[in-house]
């Protein structure tokens, strides 16, 4: 009769992996957490899909008779992932921000899933295998993802750390329920303030392409953050509106009419001067001819001050672009140079999906689907901070003859992740020297089954 193996008997959790999650201890019970331990584990350590069975099998867990109660952690257990979320970003802004704004990217992105019990889903179009000439839709959950755009030292340049992620169910699935349906931009509302009230000291700045430019959305939180996005050409920009006098009559709401940025942009009385931006792509640095503003921008009532920028490349025959900030004071250089630190958070996504088995666990129900892709997406984020430590001790990154690599990528970070979770199950005490380290059958079997199926 084949002997089954509980929870108490499988290998331990190892302890770095313990020291790295406990600013998060307090959100869970002692049973949950210790059970969320092993799912962290898992995530981390799991080749292929992230799937709760997957977990327990790297984990050595595959006997056990318990495993529902894994599930239960998702689909049951009482912990808010808002509070997980708090945590995360007081993590971050602590380790990497400093004293300098707080630059936050939002971004939607679409999770291909399928299947009738999965309730939120909807038809979307798919932003990967799209283009400007070829329509694709897909099915799946929409999210959006808010990042702290922020340089991180040991890999060598700026990074998307996600931090909140917000999912904004389809329009049948309100309907269904008898709900008011919620556009991208009221999550997106929402979202912003909720940060905002977690840092309540800071000054925050969001940076989101022009699906975000929308002066209802700018009108409600420019008073709390200061909000970077894309700006049309052709936009009615106006002059602020004059100051009250004392004639009778209604006191004007807006100013005079000014012309269209693409007129201003051949107009031979704008001017223009070339500046130097670094954190171009590649991490390059790049040599643009701008030219700045103020205006207020006016729509049904709302009027929202800004600071317009357009952008020419220099080196290349580019077409032109426009920016704007809601903090008319800010400096132009800083608009665009925040503004190329979004383009990061496409790489966050391609990374996750490639490393951390985004878009392929396979919860239905809808507690599990509202706490794991959030869970795998800020997973990203402290395999980013969990790093620093072991690429200081690293010799360098993991390159070949044919690839001569000088930079740590977030492939390297989680490999010297994993490496320290792995090597803390055959020598908990030190891994610095393992020359004469034992390795446990048990541990040995999982290392091999890991490797045996990766795919």
């Amino acid at each position: 009769m084949t002997q089954h193996r509980s929870a108490s008997s499988a290998e331990p959790v190892p302890q770095p992996l313990r020291a790295w999650l406990q600013p998060f201890r307090s959100l869970f019970t002692a049973p949950t957490w210790e059970h969320a331990l092993v799912l962290a584990l898992g995530a981390v350590l799991a080749p292929g899909k992230r799937t709760v069975t997957a977990a327990l099998r790297v984990t050595g867990r595959d006997t056990a008779t318990n495993f529902t109660r894994y599930h239960q952690v998702l689909n049951r257990a009482r912990w808010s992932s808002r509070a997980a979320a708090r945590v995360l970003l007081e993590l971050i802004v602590t380790a990497l921000v400093g004293d300098e704004p707080v630059v936050i990217g939002l971004d939607d992105t679409i999770e291909r899933r399928w299947g009738p019990k999965i309730a939120a889903r909807g038809i979307y179009r798919d932003p990967v295998r799209s283009s400007h000439s070829h329509f694709v839709k897909t099915s799946g959950l929409r999210w959006l993802c808010f990042m702290v755009l922020v340089p991180v030292p040991w890999l060598g340049g700026i990074r998307a750390l996600p931090v909140l992620s917000i999912l904004a169910p389809s329009k049948g699935y309100n309907t269904a329920r008898g709900r008011s349906h919620k556009r991208l931009t009221d999550w997106a509302r929402q979202g912003m303030l909720q940060l905002v009230r977690w840092l309540p000291d800071r000054r925050v700045v969001f940076v989101g392409d022009s699906s975000f430019a929308v002066i209802d959305l700018l009108a409600a939180v420019r008073s709390r953050c200061t909000v970077i996005s894309r700006l049309r050409l052709d936009a009615n920009l106006r002059e602020p509106p004059p100051p009250r006098t004392l004639k009778p009559g209604r006191p004007a709401k807006q100013g005079a009419a000014l012309p269209k940025l693409k007129d201003q942009a051949v107009d031979p009385r704008t001017s223009w001067r070339r500046v130097t931006v670094n954190g171009w792509y590649g991490n390059q640095t790049r040599t643009l001819d701008i030219a700045t503003g103020t205006a207020s921008w006016n729509r049904k009532g709302d009027h929202v001050p800004l600071r317009w920028v357009l952008v020419k490349d220099a080196e290349s025959d580019r077409e032109l672009q426009a920016f704007f900030s809601t903090d008319p004071d800010l400096a132009p250089e800083t608009i665009v140079a925040y503004f190329v630190r979004r383009w990061q958070v496409e790489v966050t996504f391609a990374e996750a999906r490639a490393h951390l088995g985004a878009e392929t666990q396979r919860q239905w129900n809808d507690l599990a689907i509202l706490r794991t892709t959030p869970a795998l997406l800020g997973f990203y984020s402290l395999v980013c901070l969990w790093s620093g430590e072991l690429i200081a001790k690293a010799v360098g990154p993991r390159g070949a003859v044919w690839y001569p690599k000088t930079a740590f990528t977030f492939s390297d970070a989680i490999g010297l992740v994993r490496y320290q979770l792995w090597l803390g199950g055959i020598n908990p005490m030190s891994t610095e020297n393992l020359d004469r380290a034992k390795i446990p059958p048990g541990l040995f079997k999982r290392m091999a089954s890991a490797l045996c199926y990766a795919a």
